[in-house]
């Protein structure tokens, strides 16, 4: 299997994964989540996608948008703040949000002006990372450790002890073990270019 391969399934989960944090999901995504095929396995992340997978069949779209309102909107703001900035500095709009402005510049990365939300809420993060994997950057160890590394265990933590929360529970676990992973293969990344280097 070549590196293109083994990429693929790393950027199409971070694809999913910044959908369903961007908005609630679509009644076709929610069809095609009930009907995925999951491996059987012993692991965390085989597990998580056998839960996505029973709670989509489980439940409404109506029910869904309910508590994606209640989770992350809400009336003045939701239970979940998904924003890296929230978490490391405890406001909106902080320094993290502009320490990401200026990687994503670097990048060449230009931000979308239809998009209201600030570039470090985790959808759009989720986003960057399937760029980053599809041109397979050199950037994506740098990255991760920068703007994910950093924020995301809390923020599946808030999840996990959010009232509203059901469907983004499992969503939130799916989200931990699947960055969980990434850590260990980034960091494993990051070793062997250095070692290239040095050669």
């Amino acid at each position: 299997m070549n590196q293109e391969a083994l990429q693929a399934p790393r950027a199409d989960i971070y694809l999913l994964l910044a959908t369903l944090f961007r908005q609630p999901p679509s009644s076709g995504l929610l069809q095609w989540l009930s009907e995925i095929e999951t491996e059987a396995g012993n692991s965390q992340m085989s597990a998580d996608w056998q839960a996505l997978k029973q709670v989509a069949s489980q439940t409404t779209q109506q029910e869904i948008e309910e508590e994606y309102q209640d989770l992350f909107i809400g009336v003045g703001r939701g239970e979940v703040m998904p924003f890296a900035s929230w978490h490391l500095s405890g406001a909106l709009m902080e320094k993290p949000l502009i320490a990401l402005r200026q990687d994503l510049s670097a990048l060449g990365y230009e931000r979308n002006n239809s998009v209201k939300e600030p570039e470090d809420h985790i959808a759009a993060i989720c986003e960057v990372m399937a760029m980053l994997i599809e041109e397979n950057s050199p950037q994506q160890g740098v990255f991760f450790n920068r703007h994910i590394a950093t924020w995301y265990k809390d923020l599946v933590k808030q999840i996990q002890n959010a009232k509203a929360a059901e469907f983004y529970v499992v969503v939130a676990s799916l989200l931990a073990a699947f960055l969980e992973l990434e850590a260990v293969a980034l960091s494993e990344q990051s070793i062997a270019v250095r070692s290239s280097e040095l050669d």
